[in-house]
Formats: structure tokens, C-alpha cells, sequence
């Protein structure tokens, strides 16, 4: 009998997710129903009583869960690295973003500037700008989406570069990745999958989170911008 395994995923693992999941399902016959959001989204969402087997969020927010007694303990299991980088346009120069000076001058030169407002990059590249002195300035222009991918908003026009994870960025057809933040600056989030005290199929819902964790998806998440944990 083929067994539905409901997964609440946050946004930074999607391309590998699709994948993974589709492979999972050849494997094991088992059917993979993810959902995406953003983690903050997504904590509201489990906080609020929304069944799931699997929640895929940031390290942080799966050991809160566990605190709070919604993930079972002992279950969180590191799925991947992940780290913010900008986009722009596909075939539009890409900006020197190598050093601090350089960011500093791209995001300054920039008409408009995308990064997400609820969204672990974004509330990162919101307080970086105020380290970096630059806040009033980027954001006079900047594009603050309320959720989703940022780089959208390169494609329709509105922006000139867009802040996100790199695997978020790589979501979004007819962009290129400029690159990752510089090293100083640079955020690296932990992804983790933990499985859900209420689960409905445990069993299968640990096997699946298992095989994220594999050897076979490490290559699925390097393609995509992430790097195993």
C-alpha cells in the first residue's frame, strides 16, 4: 500500500527537494506531498496545530520545535548548508562582489536592490546593511518581497540584483548567480529535517528523512547551490 508522507519544507531546499523526493518515491513506492514556505511561515503554520510528518526548516527552529515538544527528539537530522549569495538578470553584467568594498558599491550602484522580508536571508541582509552603513541608501530603492523567491523579481524588471539563498536564487529560470556573499560577511544556515510528534507515518516519514541525509543526495544538493551538512 503506498504510503503519503506530508512534508513542510522551507523554500532554501526546493530544486534538491523535487529531486529527491521523485527518487525517493522510484525507490520505495512511497508518495512525497511537500509544501514550501518560508521557515518563519512554516513555524506559524506547525505552532498553529497544520499536521505533517516532515518539517524541513532551519537547525535553529527544528531544535525550538523539539523544545516545544512538536518534533520528536532525537530525530533532527542536518540536511544541508546553504549560503546567501546575489543574482541578476541572465545576460546582464555580473557585479564585483568579491570583497566588502566591492558589495558595498554594487548594492549602492544598484536602481533597486530584491531581498525577502521574513524570509532567514533576508532579515540577515537587512541587519548587514546597517553594519555596513548602507541601510537608508539601499533601502530607499530597494524591493522587499513579502515572500518567495526574490529573483522573480529580476525577470519581471523591477529590481537589478536579488539577495536570497544561492539555492533559492537557482530556483528561478533567466538569472545568474553573481556569487556568495564575501567570506567576513558571509551567513552559512544549517537545513535539518525532523519528524513530527503527531506524524501520521512515522515509519516511512523516517526513512525519508534518512535518505536526505544519504550518500546518493549529496550530488542532487550540490547542483542545486547547497552543500551536505
Amino acid at each position: 500500500m503506498t504510503t503519503r508522507i506530508r512534508v513542510l519544507s522551507t523554500l532554501a531546499v526546493m530544486g534538491a527537494m523535487r529531486t529527491l523526493s521523485e527518487a525517493f518515491e522510484t525507490q520505495t513506492g512511497h508518495t512525497v506531498d511537500p509544501d514550501f514556505a518560508p521557515t518563519v511561515a512554516l513555524l506559524e503554520r506547525l505552532r498553529a496545530g497544520e499536521a505533517a510528518d516532515v518539517a524541513i526548516l532551519t537547525a535553529q527552529a527544528i531544535d525550538d520545535l523539539i523544545a516545544e515538544g512538536r518534533i520528536r527528539a532525537g530525530s533532527r537530522t542536518d540536511i544541508a548548508r546553504s549560503f546567501v549569495g546575489l543574482a541578476v538578470k541572465a545576460g546582464a553584467p555580473k557585479p564585483d562582489i568579491a570583497t566588502v568594498p566591492a558589495l558595498k558599491a554594487a548594492l549602492l550602484a544598484a536602481r533597486s536592490v530584491a531581498y525577502s522580508r521574513i524570509g532567514a536571508s533576508g532579515i540577515y541582509f537587512a541587519s548587514l546593511l546597517d553594519r555596513l552603513g548602507i541601510a537608508a541608501e539601499v533601502n530607499a530603492r530597494a524591493t522587499i518581497a513579502a515572500a518567495g523567491f526574490t529573483a522573480e523579481r529580476l525577470v519581471s524588471g523591477e529590481a537589478d540584483l536579488a539577495v536570497q539563498q544561492i539555492s533559492e536564487l537557482m530556483v528561478v529560470p533567466g538569472i545568474d548567480v553573481a556569487g556568495p556573499l564575501p567570506a567576513e560577511v558571509q551567513t552559512v544556515a544549517i537545513f535539518s529535517a525532523g519528524l513530527l510528534t503527531a506524524a501520521a507515518q512515522p515509519p516511512a516519514a523516517a526513512d525519508f528523512i534518512r535518505f536526505l541525509a544519504s550518500a546518493p543526495a549529496a550530488p542532487v544538493l550540490r547542483r542545486t547551490g547547497l552543500e551536505p551538512a
